[in-house]
């Protein structure tokens, strides 16, 4: 058995998780998502615990049993609590200020690159070198934050570039002059 898919997902005060027409929906303060799920998988929801079985061993659904089991704990996480992304950007003059629903970003090219909020994410700008990314959907959360650091990716001579707050750039060394 798998050894994810069979733990329980652990359901808050507060939400609701259901099955119908082979979406899962699971409601929460923050929100509302939904996810497909193989009509294989089972989902037992008893009490304040949801448990997921499939339907028989093979090697795809094993596989996705982890899957949906993982992708549910993460619906959970986000209508409650939500996730975010932190960016840092460096580079002499580079900068960033919120107008709007959108970001406008300095970042080294002619011309300002501006980018616009989706649905379910927000963008804000705590100082002028850092972005942060929240929402409830871990997926596009990281998909987005994903987006802008590949405006401006950093570069590993001086580290300029659009970077994830906790990323840790390999530096090269330089040139050196000389005998």
């Amino acid at each position: 058995m798998s050894r994810i898919g069979k733990m329980p997902v652990a359901i808050p005060a507060g939400v609701t998780v259901d099955v119908k027409d082979g979406k899962m929906i699971v409601k929460g303060p923050k929100g509302t998502l939904e996810q497909d799920i193989d009509a294989r998988i089972e989902v037992k929801v008893e009490g304040a615990v949801a448990t997921l079985t499939r339907a028989n061993d093979t090697k795809e659904l094993r596989a996705k049993h982890g899957l949906y089991r993982a992708l549910l704990h993460n619906m959970v996480t986000g209508v409650t609590s939500g996730y975010s992304k932190n960016l840092v950007i460096n580079g002499v003059g580079y900068k960033v200020a919120k107008q709007g629903n959108k970001i406008v970003l300095n970042i080294g090219y002619s011309h300002p690159v501006e980018y616009a909020e989706s649905d379910g994410i927000k963008l804000e700008c705590p100082t002028q070198t850092e972005i942060s990314v929240s929402g409830i959907d871990k997926v596009k959360v990281g998909q987005v934050a994903a987006n802008i650091r590949s405006l401006r990716e950093p570069e590993p001579y001086h580290g300029y570039g659009i970077r994830y707050k906790d990323e840790v750039i390999e530096r090269k060394e330089g040139k050196t002059a000389g005998k």
